[in-house]
């Protein structure tokens, strides 16, 4: 019994690591690895650090609203003119007590995030787009392995907390049982620094299950954008250029290097020959340059049409195997003879000179 594969899923199947490039274009998408849990903890940990630094500065701020509206605004007559003062008054020491607070939280979020994505800005990411709101993937989404493990991730944390704060009160147990014999500021403050000392057991508690859940969050977002092995070979196409078209296009500039090479043949003083595998075509002009020019070469099919050349236009041939060789390994095209092949060549050309002038 045969079972019949479709080859194409297989290569088709997602195992390669993203490239460079594909991690750029799903950052600009605001596609990144990301922890809101991150973002939690961390404005925790900086509002109850601040709590803990600079709570008497609010509490003393809330103790004055509370003595200046006993003081002042019980006796005073309630007209549209003093409600619109009292208001005034109160929205102002609500803010010199709330910004502060806001501040830090907003603090605590941009450092999360920065941490995590560095600066990005990504507009793509805030577009509307209609899939987001289609009902047939919005359960998919809510029944789906993420969410269930997003479902257990809350579960623990809030099993986790509870423990440390019931830890935290467990160990307080005996000042709670007496506060009533404390006075009311005594009592007050012990409930304020329990509070500061959940707070930031609690940040920091969350600070640790972030760690964790950034590491899961980041294996995911590389999970997600993994590539098959043909989007691999199709942005390399992408960004490289068709390897076939390459080839042609490499190919291309040689025959028209040849075939500027062979249109230089003619202006040759003389070819010299291996004779039947190397050609190599020099010039030199007395005014002009300092020392014999390459101007063509070449070895088998090449040096052929080289010697068919110069003997269609009556270029003289010179057979020095030894020159032939080491002018084709050390002189391109366009260079000048080097100096220790100075001898030979000086000694080829003056001999070219000679047939010449018998000529």
């Amino acid at each position: 019994m045969f079972l019949r594969l479709d080859l194409q899923y297989f290569a088709q199947e997602k195992t390669e690591r993203a490239t460079p490039k594909k991690q750029r274009e799903s950052r600009q998408k605001g596609q990144v690895a990301k922890s809101t849990d991150v973002n939690t903890s961390f404005i925790i940990l900086f509002v109850f650090i601040f709590f803990w630094l600079a709570g008497r500065l609010i509490v003393d701020q809330l103790i004055h609203i509370t003595q200046f509206t006993f003081t002042d605004y019980l006796l005073i007559d309630l007209t549209e003119e003093n409600l619109h003062h009292i208001m005034l008054t109160f929205a102002w020491q609500a803010t010199l007590a709330v910004s502060p607070i806001m501040g830090v939280a907003a603090l605590g979020g941009l450092v999360s995030n920065y941490i995590q994505v560095g600066v990005l800005f990504a507009p793509e990411a805030v577009k509307v787009k209609l899939e987001k709101v289609d009902p047939i993937k919005g359960f998919k989404r809510i029944f789906s392995i993420r969410a269930l493990v997003e479902f257990v991730k809350s579960m623990l944390k809030i099993f986790l907390v509870s423990l440390v704060t019931g830890a935290v009160m467990w160990f307080f147990m005996d000042d709670l049982l007496h506060i009533g014999l404390y006075s009311v500021y005594d009592s007050a403050s012990l409930v304020g620094n329990l509070i500061i000392i959940m707070g930031l057991a609690v940040g920091f508690l969350l600070i640790f299950l972030a760690i964790l859940d950034y590491m899961y969050q980041k294996y995911d977002h590389e999970k997600n954008i993994k590539m098959s092995k043909q989007d691999v070979k199709d942005e390399y196409k992408k960004m490289e250029g068709d390897p076939l078209i390459k080839s042609k296009i490499k190919e291309k500039q040689r025959q028209m290097a040849m075939s500027r090479m062979m249109q230089d043949v003619p202006k040759a003083d003389v070819v010299i020959t291996n004779p039947t595998h190397y050609a190599i075509a020099l010039k030199y002009d007395n005014d002009k340059m300092d020392a014999p020019v390459v101007i063509a070469k070449g070895v088998d099919y090449i040096a052929l049409k080289i010697k068919n050349t110069a003997k269609s236009h009556n270029i003289i041939t010179v057979e020095n195997r030894p020159l032939a060789r080491a002018l084709y390994k050390n002189a391109e095209i366009g260079q000048e003879v080097p100096e220790d092949l100075f001898k030979a060549v000086a000694e080829v050309l003056a001999y070219v000179y000679r047939i010449q002038k018998k000529i």
